[in-house]
């Protein structure tokens, strides 16, 4: 099987990515849903002061002020999630067409990197205001990943790979 252009390897991940996107946005949707229903509950807790939700949530050292937190955090990582895929989606994209090398790939591998490190500092910064707002509620949120700031320096790498590939390309069309 071929890694690139139409029926490849690469044409099927494209595919894949598409999925993972329209998937991604339907979770933002649902997600704002329930952080909107959230917030006008946060409003009026007697309604659902009787609920058995409410009551593991109390159990669990937490109140739905920690709750909207938490769902706001949320769905700002599934935000960057959405501009990873779609950065992917575009160099994938590329590679189905036949042209790994395109410019674009580069500032489009390069912000992967920076929205993976983003998203790794935002977690580990959520992490600590968590702890701070809820210091009963159980930490399963693990510190330093160093598998993400390898992901991060490797897509860095691959962006600089693309550079040069892009440059060599430009070098070869200008060589009669």
């Amino acid at each position: 099987m071929r890694a690139m252009g139409p029926g490849s390897v690469s044409s099927f991940l494209k595919t894949a990515l598409d999925v993972v996107y329209f998937a991604l946005y339907a979770l933002l949707a649902v997600g704002g849903l329930v952080l909107l229903a959230s917030l006008l509950l946060s409003f009026r807790p007697d309604i659902i002061a009787q609920s058995a939700q409410f009551r593991i949530l109390r159990e669990a050292g937490l109140d739905l002020g920690d709750v909207v937190f938490v769902l706001a955090g949320g769905l700002l990582y599934v935000g960057g999630l959405v501009a990873i895929v779609t950065c992917l989606r575009k160099v994938f994209a590329t590679l189905t067409a036949g042209d790994p090398f395109h410019p674009d790939n580069v500032s489009r591998l390069r912000l992967i990197g920076f929205l993976l490190a983003g998203m790794e500092l935002g977690r580990m910064l959520f992490r600590v205001i968590f702890k701070m707002i809820a210091p009963n509620a159980t930490d399963n949120i693990a510190g330093l990943n160093p598998t993400t700031w390898f992901a991060v320096l490797a897509v860095f790498v691959l962006a600089e790979v693309f550079r040069e590939g892009a440059r060599l390309r430009r070098e070869a069309e200008l060589t009669i």
